[in-house]
């Protein structure tokens, strides 16, 4: 059984790239009127494939392969519509700017746009009904505390789900007459098919030898962990253990990885470099038009192991403070210039340097202010865990935690124990994919001028 349809996203981009396909052939239908000849075909079929795929690169970003975090129906055409707007500036720019193809797709073109609008839209409405399993596996789940709770609700909540929950037990309340009597009797009673279960969890040792038994019932056994991290695409910070760390997380079994991932931090960076040059010099300029002071932020952060590294910026404060934020008598504040920067991102593009010198990496977890590691440290449970891996200019967390702490916040400790969930399950999880993954968010997050 495939508990959370991970075939799903690749089925959506085989359909997706399928309906593009049969636009391109209605296109030629309604352009020509007449039933397109395998010539006729073939001269486009090549060129909009191509751009069929380009296309489906936008739909990643715009969200519409992710599993768990379904869009809602009535928004479905509204993301789709946004986003072919995009891709039609694409399209424009791919066959005019680049006309190799030899063939003149002025009204073909427009025709398309229109033709794979309509019908993508009707297949990803399609898909809404295809996708959702009519008959779903009753579950059990053994957890406790607030990650079990949040589990609980969002599974039964999402309908693309084979399974739902049909109860929930918390581990620590179980005795083993407990277990005999009212567990084992509501697992047979409900026709229970599937246990998503914390193996790690103390109480639950005790029976494990009952539920030995009934993987010959065809009982179907899940990783809380596990489950939870797919759902959420983050870690339940407070049901980790030491053991946990140890089986998941190592800094030396990612060598291969470590070795692409370098090679793609300097292939990238270097034409990166040449490109934003204009903009850091523009920024520089007008640092020193606005006050004359400095016009590189240079700050200390903690990088790998626990290593201090020096993050080159472009200043967007009176003076830096290199993240000193209980020192007083001191007034500190944005500069307009700065907050230009800042919005615009520019203030960030001289990092690049620390990139190509390998200080920190294009992806990773961004890395903090040593005053806040100090104090993170002692607040939040294995916090000094992120420094395991290189930490990078982007991450998981920037794209998915949307509560950023800052240092006078008095909610810092929850937000950095959440925004450290998502860390986690990235450094458990780091793969060149998932890296790709989160560069393409990062393009939309970019562009959308959200986060910070």
């Amino acid at each position: 059984m495939d508990i959370l349809n991970k075939r799903q996203p690749i089925l959506l981009f085989l359909g997706d790239v399928a309906v593009l396909i049969i636009s391109l052939w209605v296109t030629l239908g309604i352009r020509f009127r007449e039933w397109p000849s395998y010539e006729l075909f073939s001269i486009h079929f090549l060129p909009f494939l191509i751009l069929s795929l380009i296309w489906t690169v936008s739909f990643f970003i715009a969200g519409l392969y992710e599993t768990h975090r379904v869009i809602i129906r009535n928004r479905l055409p509204e993301v789709i519509i946004k986003t072919q707007i995009a891709n039609s500036i694409i399209a424009i720019t791919y066959f005019y700017f680049i006309p190799s193809f030899g063939i003149s797709p002025k009204v073909t073109l427009t025709i398309y746009i229109i033709v794979s609008l309509v019908l993508i839209v009707a297949w990803r409405i399609l898909s809404l009904y295809i996708f959702v399993s009519k008959q779903k596996s009753e579950a059990l789940l053994l957890g406790k505390g607030s990650e079990a709770e949040e589990l609980y609700v969002e599974v039964n909540r999402i309908a693309r789900h084979n399974f739902k929950f049909v109860s929930r037990a918390d581990p620590d309340s179980l005795s083993s007459t407990d277990f005999q009597k009212e567990l084992m009797r509501e697992i047979e009673d409900k026709d229970i098919e599937i246990i998503v279960l914390d193996s790690s969890n103390e109480h639950i040792k005790p029976f494990l030898q009952n539920f030995y038994s009934l993987i010959f019932s065809k009982v179907q056994f899940i990783d809380f962990h596990k489950l939870y991290g797919e759902v959420f695409y983050k870690m339940p910070i407070d049901l980790l253990t030491y053991r946990w760390f140890i089986q998941n997380i190592s800094a030396t079994n990612h060598a291969l990885y470590d070795m692409l991932k370098r090679a793609m931090d300097i292939v990238i960076s270097i034409p990166a470099a040449i490109i934003f040059a204009p903009f850091i010099l523009a920024g520089a300029i007008a640092l020193k038009i606005q006050d004359g002071g400095e016009i590189f932020s240079i700050q200390n952060r903690v990088g790998q192991f626990g290593k201090n590294v020096r993050l080159i910026k472009l200043r967007t404060m009176l003076f830096n403070d290199d993240g000193k934020w209980k020192e007083e008598g001191k007034f500190n504040e944005v500069t307009r210039v700065g907050a230009f920067l800042r919005k615009t991102r520019i203030d960030e593009l001289p990092q690049i340097i620390n990139v190509l010198k390998g200080d920190v990496s294009l992806i990773g977890p961004r890395p903090e202010f040593p005053l806040a590691v100090n104090e993170y440290t002692e607040a939040v449970p294995y916090y000094n865990a992120r420094h395991i891996i290189k930490p990078g200019l982007s991450g998981w967390a920037q794209i998915y935690h949307d509560e950023h702490p800052h240092h006078d916040d008095p909610e810092k400790v929850r937000k950095t124990k959440d925004k450290l969930s998502f860390d986690l399950y990235y450094i458990k999880n780091r793969s060149i994919v998932l890296d790709i993954m989160i560069a393409l968010k990062t393009i939309k997050t970019f562009i959308s001028r959200e986060g910070r």
